[in-house]
């Protein structure tokens, strides 16, 4: 998309307002803040529109857990192009352009000279059954990380009878409530033939349970909009970051976790689980820990395997087969 005829919006995200930096093709700068709701997602594209001058319109913004989704929606409904992009990116961008100031107005200018600059890729909603799915799977997880937090207290000294009592009665209903929304998420994937199947393929690969695979349904974009494995693993976070400059600096490679934390977090426990009972990523981890690799890193790298494989299983529409990942890990 170019620059020359393409108005350039970035909109800084927040729970109740929208900051707005358009970017005219003459380089022009126009800013204005809009409520975030229906009526404000409607004004400012129609103020977008106004200042385009008829060019084409490309608007940015960053993920913000979600308060971004209406006016997504609403963009793409428009026909617009529409980017979402990973705040990091965005972060990262303003340290290489030496910003300043840390506000909402100074953010929208970022974000609009981010969209202009690098082209990120135009935004697509998510099927109404994966949205759905999306928000089950999330919900399921707020509860067990609410009743991990709540069982803790239960380690406190000083807890008294009473206390405890009631401690214990939280956990025992937010996991009550947990449950019943994984039940939910199953008899959705259940009446959706397309979930159904994929679910059906992640269930072959040997540490994948119910859970983690509704969560890879949930957090995984379409397969469309992943052109490869090494892909699916950046968007998890999960791609490895080197640290090496000149003869002399030779940091520890690391995992980026520049991606969807929820479906790295789904992975760590399957992960642990593979390499124990997956033969392809048993055999790779202790590879990598006979090679001198600490053994959370040869973790990590399993958890990239792990998405790997399933990306493999979903994009050639074939189960898991051992022998073939144990030949390609080698």
């Amino acid at each position: 998309m170019g620059t020359a005829v393409t108005a350039v919006i970035g909109i800084d995200v927040s729970k109740d307002t929208l900051d707005a930096c358009l970017l005219a093709p003459g380089g022009k700068a126009h800013e204005r803040a809009f409520p975030n709701g229906p009526a404000g997602h409607a004004a400012l594209l129609a103020w977008a529109d106004r200042h385009a001058g008829g060019a084409a319109a490309h608007f940015g913004m960053e993920a913000t857990g979600g308060y971004e989704d209406a006016l997504a929606t609403h963009l793409h409904a428009a026909g617009r192009t529409v980017s979402v992009v990973n705040p990091t990116r965005i972060k990262y961008a303003g340290l290489v352009r030496g910003r300043g100031d840390k506000t909402d107005k100074a953010d929208a200018r970022l974000i609009a000279a981010y969209t202009r600059d690098q082209s990120p890729p135009a935004w697509t909603p998510p099927s109404p059954e994966v949205r759905e799915l999306q928000a089950l799977v999330r919900r399921r997880d707020d509860l067990r990380t609410l009743a991990a937090q709540e069982k803790a207290r239960l380690e406190a000294p000083l807890l008294t009878p009473a206390a405890r009592k009631s401690v214990a009665r939280v956990v025992k209903f937010l996991a009550k409530g947990a449950d019943a929304l994984q039940a939910a998420a199953d008899a959705l994937i259940a009446a959706t033939p397309g979930l159904k199947a994929d679910r059906d393929l992640l269930a072959t690969i040997p540490g994948v349970g119910t859970q983690t695979a509704s969560t890879v349904l949930a957090e995984l974009p379409a397969l469309d909009r992943v052109p490869s494995a090494q892909a699916a693993a950046a968007y998890a976070g999960l791609a490895p970051r080197e640290f090496r400059s000149g003869s002399s600096v030779r940091g520890r490679t690391r995992l980026s976790k520049a991606g969807n934390a929820r479906l790295r977090k789904a992975l760590y426990l399957p992960a642990l689980t593979a390499v124990r009972f997956n033969p392809a990523l048993k055999a790779f981890y202790e590879r990598l820990v006979a090679a001198g690799k600490p053994k959370m890193c040869a973790l990590g790298a399993c958890m990239r395997k792990l998405v790997m494989i399933a990306y493999g299983v979903l994009k050639n529409r074939q189960p898991f087969d051992p022998a073939w990942v144990s030949k390609k890990t080698r």
